[in-house]
This record gives C-alpha cells, sequence and structure tokens, in this order.
C-alpha cells in the first residue's frame, strides 16, 4: 500500500484537480455569457442605425444603412455580416431575402428580439428590431434583421476562459504546495512515535509515553496495549519456564540419586526396592511432565483457539473414564450422574476436558480413599460440574493458594503432600479464560467437593431424543448405564 503521506496528497490532488475542472467549466459558461452580451450590444446598435436609415417616402419606403452601423460589426474582422430590411407590405427593401428573423411569432415591436441560429452553413447571432414609420400613403412597421457570425465571440469566450484556467491552476498550485507542507506537519507526531519505538531496548515493554494530537491519541493506546498484553504473556511464560526448571530439576536430582545407588547395590532384595522407587520417581517426572505441557497448552490455547458448543455430558464423562484406572490399588467406589442428556455450553473441547481431568486425578490420586462422585448440574448461570471424594480435602484457608501453579498446600497434610501442584492451577486458568469459577466447599457429610461452574448453559440439540431413549428407566438410571456405578479390583463388602 502507498504511504499515508501519499495517500492524502492524491486524495487532495484530486479533489483539487476536479474542482479546476468544475471551475474551468462554470468559466467556460461564464465567459460564453459575456461574450454574447458584449457583441449582442453591438449588434444591436447597428440593427438600431439602420433602423433609424429608413423613411417614408410617398408610394414608398427608402433605407440607405449607414457606414458606421457596419463599422463597429467590422471590429471583428473574422465574422462575416448579414443584414435584411423589410417594409409594411412584407418586401426585402435591401440585403438577404433569405436571412431569417430572429422573432419567433409574427407581431413586430420595437424590443430587440436575440437568437442564436444557422445561416449558410454559419453560425450566426441574430437581431430582430422594428420600427413603425407613417406617410402619405403607408403606415406600418419595418422589420430590420442583423446577423454575424460566432467566430469572435467564441475567441473572447476561449481567451476569458483560457485566463480564468490559468488563475485557477495557479491557485490549485499553491494551494496543493500548502497542503503538501501543512500534511508533512501534520503527519509528524507518526514520525516520533516511529523514532520512539525504533530507539526502544527490545526488552522495554514498558507503555509509550508520548503528547499526541487527538487522532493519533487512539494508535499510541492501542500500541500501549499490545505492549502490555505481550509483557503480561512475556512475564508469565517466564515464570511458567523458571518454575517448571525448577519443579523439574527435583524429581531429576532425585531420580539421579536413586539411580546411582542402584548401581552400587548389590543386594537383590535392596535393589528390588531402589527399582520400585525408580519407578516411582519415573512415573512422578512424567506426571509433571505431561501436567507442564497441559498447561503451557491451556494458555496458549486461552489466546488464541475460539470458543465453540460443547457438550459437557460425553465430555466429563470421557475425563471420569481415563480416570479410573488410578483408583484401581484401591477399594473405591466411582458413580457419574448428569441431571439432562445434554447440557451445552461454549468453550475450548481441549482445555475443559484437561481441566476436569486434572481434577478428577487429583481427587481420585490424593483425595478419596473410598468414594468418587461426579455430577453435571445446571445452575443459574449455567452448568455445574461437581466433584466430590470423601477424603480430607484441603482446609478452607488454603484455598486461595492452592489454585496458583507448583503450590502443594500446607505441610503435613498428607492429600496434599504429593503431586506437581499444577491441577487445579489448570482448572482456575481454564475456568477464568471461560469466565466461569472454581470453587471449593465441604458436605454435611465431610466430604470434600470442587465446583466447576461454566456459564451460558444452552439446550443440547439432541436432548429430546435422548430423554425418549431412557424415559422407561427414569432419569436416574440412564448415567449410570452409561458409566458402572463401581470400578474396582476386590469387591467390597457390603
Amino acid at each position: 500500500m502507498p504511504s499515508l503521506f501519499a495517500r492524502l496528497i492524491g486524495l487532495i490532488a484530486l479533489v483539487l484537480l476536479l474542482g479546476a475542472m468544475m471551475l474551468g467549466w462554470a468559466a467556460w459558461i461564464y465567459a460564453r455569457v459575456a461574450a454574447d452580451e458584449a457583441y449582442d450590444r453591438l449588434l444591436v446598435g447597428a440593427a438600431l442605425q439602420i433602423a433609424e436609415s429608413v423613411a417614408a417616402e410617398p408610394g414608398r419606403v427608402t433605407v440607405d444603412p449607414p457606414i458606421s452601423a457596419f463599422e463597429m460589426l467590422a471590429m471583428a474582422v473574422d465574422d462575416r455580416i448579414f443584414y435584411r430590411v423589410v417594409d409594411p407590405r412584407g418586401e426585402t427593401l435591401t440585403g438577404q431575402a433569405d436571412l431569417p428573423s430572429a422573432r419567433s411569432d409574427t407581431r413586430p415591436g420595437r424590443e430587440p428580439a436575440l437568437l442564436d441560429g444557422q445561416y449558410r452553413g454559419f453560425p450566426v447571432r441574430i437581431v430582430t428590431l422594428g420600427r413603425f414609420i407613417t406617410g402619405p400613403d403607408l403606415a406600418g412597421w419595418v422589420e430590420v434583421t442583423v446577423a454575424q457570425t460566432r467566430i469572435a465571440r467564441l475567441g473572447l469566450a476561449r481567451d476569458l476562459t483560457f485566463k480564468a484556467l490559468l488563475l485557477v491552476l495557479g491557485m490549485s498550485t499553491f494551494a496543493l504546495i500548502g497542503v503538501v507542507i501543512a500534511v508533512r506537519r501534520a503527519l509528524r507526531p507518526l514520525d516520533q512515535v516511529e523514532a520512539v519505538l525504533k530507539a526502544r531496548d527490545p526488552k522495554d515493554l514498558s507503555p509509550v509515553e508520548l503528547e499526541t494530537p487527538r487522532e493519533i491519541r487512539p494508535l499510541v493506546e492501542a500500541i500501549n496495549h499490545f505492549l502490555g498484553r505481550h509483557s503480561e504473556r512475556i512475564s508469565s511464560m517466564e515464570r511458567f519456564i523458571a518454575d517448571a526448571a525448577h519443579q523439574i530439576r527435583t524429581p531429576l536430582t532425585a531420580l539421579a540419586a536413586q539411580v546411582e545407588l542402584l548401581s552400587t547395590e548389590t543386594r537383590a532384595e535392596r535393589q528390588r526396592s531402589q527399582i520400585s522407587r525408580v519407578r516411582e520417581r519415573t512415573d512422578e517426572l512424567g506426571r509433571l511432565t505431561g501436567q507442564l505441557l497441559s498447561h503451557a497448552m491451556v494458555i496458549h490455547r486461552r489466546e488464541v483457539v475460539p470458543l465453540e458448543p460443547v457438550d459437557l455430558v460425553p465430555l466429563v464423562r470421557a475425563a471420569l473414564t481415563e480416570a479410573v484406572p488410578l483408583s484401581l490399588d484401591r477399594d473405591i467406589r466411582i458413580s457419574f450422574r448428569a441431571e439432562q442428556p445434554a447440557m451445552i455450553v461454549s468453550g475450548d473441547r481441549v482445555s475443559i476436558r484437561e481441566a476436569v481431568a486434572n481434577v478428577i486425578h487429583n481427587a481420585a490420586r490424593h483425595g478419596a480413599p473410598g468414594e468418587l462422585s461426579v455430577t453435571l448440574s445446571a445452575a443459574q448461570s449455567g452448568a455445574r460440574v461437581t466433584i466430590e471424594d470423601d477424603g480430607r480435602g484441603i482446609p478452607e484457608a488454603f484455598w486461595p493458594e492452592v489454585t496458583k501453579p507448583f503450590v502443594r498446600g500446607p505441610n503435613g497434610e498428607a492429600s496434599l503432600g504429593t503431586g506437581s501442584g499444577l491441577g487445579l492451577a489448570i482448572a482456575a486458568d481454564v475456568l477464568s479464560a471461560h469466565g466461569g469459577a472454581l470453587s471449593f466447599a465441604f458436605t454435611r457429610g465431610g466430604h470434600f467437593v470442587v465446583e466447576l461452574q461454566f456459564p451460558g448453559l444452552h439446550a443440547g440439540p439432541d436432548l429430546e431424543a435422548y430423554s425418549s431413549i431412557h424415559d422407561a428407566a427414569g432419569p436416574e438410571s440412564w448415567p449410570k448405564r452409561a458409566f458402572p456405578a463401581s470400578r474396582r479390583r476386590k469387591k467390597r463388602a457390603p
């Protein structure tokens, strides 16, 4: 695209050119009118002089056109002059008998009539006027018609138009020069903004502090807004990378130490114990790495992925299915229930599933010793996913802190003593990006509850069809049939 300066100058020059063309056309029309008025006076004067030379004599009308009448018209050396004098009986006394009259009616009069016409192939200007004469035996109107070609008139009109165009073009040129200077000065604040940005250090993301005109202020504000968002994004990435490096360094150091011990251990029983610890450390490191990647993925998708309709029922059911194998090493009852067969919200499917899976994983791995239930319900402002377990839970004093990355809770809490501290942080980030909220509570029975609230619940498109299939079984039975009420390695005593 051309520069803003070139576009402004081009647009203004086009406006000036159109204005000059319109003024030139107006000057041409005015010049023709002025030329006609000037030469019409000469033409009427010549016709009046010829009319004054008409005399009535006994039995006839005489006319003696004066030379002065034609001398005035002869000043236009390139023009031709025609005239005609008609007596009261309609007979031509002198001049060209075929010269037409300028009057449109047959009534004579003293007032001159002017008309543009053609005569013998020439464009002419014609004037006709009358004079009333009386004699011994004759009385009536004598009609005098004089015509002149338009060469001199057109020449005068061209000369006037040319001089007017010279004046218009001169003024337009001076105006364009003034506009160039004014636009260059008006765009100088943009050059200042450019200079300030070019002179900045690449690490300097502070707002641009520059006095600018009102029209450029939104641009500077937009730049500052972008710099602010970019600074927040970079700061968040730097904090995440620093925390991730710190969190990964600790299990890697422990894993290296255990591998070193294993390499020097000779007793079989101690080797098996060391191998078990290495396996545990490897699992923790894999889980930590996976959650770090999930956290980075959630942060990235929050900025670039558009929201779409998401049905929470199959999504939460799939997340629960993935978390179930984590509980197979102990006797635990897992249940799933949804109030509606389809609960649709606007969101990012991948991020929502990651958030739900992390909360369920935390509950199954660190919270629930014997029971874990997941419930989907319709809240006043949207949909709610409730994850409840019978574990000790998180003390209320630590609820504001556990949604921050790498926060594992107070020392000595069995439910919070292990893990990466990223599960609830991922869930909180996803809920914040969707306009929802992550909250904690304790039931009257002492169970710990984590609620994920999503705004904007919509009725599912397959709600009627799904309900008709499960009407016979009742609303309480279809979720349990869609997902088993419990999965456990050993049969639990009633």
